[in-house]
């Protein structure tokens, strides 16, 4: 349905990129940290973090860093199958689709393991990085579909993450989200659901492993000290979470530590 042609992680304050509307490739960022622009269609966008934005094949457009203000983003370079807007009816947009999807943390985990892949050129990384795209893209076409309805859920979603990121190392429930919204703790979970595309308890352990992997490379701490400080009492646990959210074991970020040997 559709072909990754390329994949990138873009970091710092002197980004610039312009497209003059001749290529074949559609653009999806993911923007994930500080600010930059976007000229479209004549007008400036700003991205900011947690904001997606979808550019189709053929628009013209320039992008640059606001100065001095580091930004990071995710972009993935696209190529769509002539059936793939029937599948997605966002891949036949002729304009720019900017928001910012309550399911961003979820897609997020997606494409950062896909492109780590990328980068490291493991084997099929390029189809890894296709399936990303395509789950991100199915997953913020279900909540443009929703319009307003997801406009007003939102507003809960997003305090309950706000509480789960205050509280992610302890055991967060259903009760406590239900009381942090003031609704019922089966309505919280269902909405939770609803407009992150995970559970709670799925959500808590992302918070977990995004950590865990920042720690891993970041921090002198072994991996017995890092489960522990995440709230994981059995580290043969925590190692099975971080394996099954990133594909490789806890040791292979080990050795991407500065002065790792």
């Amino acid at each position: 349905m559709l072909y990754a042609e390329s994949m990138r992680l873009d970091q710092g304050t002197g980004w610039y990129e312009e497209e003059g509307g001749s290529g074949g490739s559609g653009k999806l960022v993911i923007a994930t940290y500080g600010k930059c622009l976007y000229w479209i269609d004549g007008g400036k966008q700003l991205l900011e973090k947690g904001d997606f934005l979808y550019i189709p094949a053929g628009v013209p457009y320039y992008g640059k860093c606001i100065p001095t203000v580091f930004h990071e983003k995710y972009v993935l370079s696209i190529v769509c199958a002539p059936d793939a807007p029937a599948h997605i009816p966002l891949l036949g947009s002729k304009r720019f689709v900017k928001s910012s999807p309550g399911v961003y943390e979820l897609c997020l985990e997606k494409v950062r393991g896909a492109c780590k892949e990328w980068q490291e050129r493991l084997p099929y990384a390029q189809v890894r990085a296709a399936a990303a795209a395509m789950e991100v893209l199915a997953l913020w076409s279900r909540e443009l579909d929703r319009g307003r309805e997801a406009s007003v859920f939102r507003i809960h979603a997003d305090k309950m993450k706000a509480y789960i990121a205050a509280h992610y190392r302890e055991k967060v429930t259903k009760e406590e989200l239900g009381a942090c919204i003031g609704r019922s703790p089966n309505h919280a979970a269902y909405l939770f659901r609803k407009m992150t595309g995970q559970t709670i308890s799925e959500y808590v352990h992302a918070a977990r492993m995004r950590t865990a992997a920042y720690q891993l490379t970041e921090s002198l701490l072994t991996v017995a000290e890092i489960a522990e400080y995440l709230g994981y009492s059995d580290v043969s646990y925590f190692q099975r979470v971080f394996k099954r959210t990133f594909g490789v074991p806890p040791s292979h970020y080990l050795k991407d530590r500065p002065g790792h040997v």
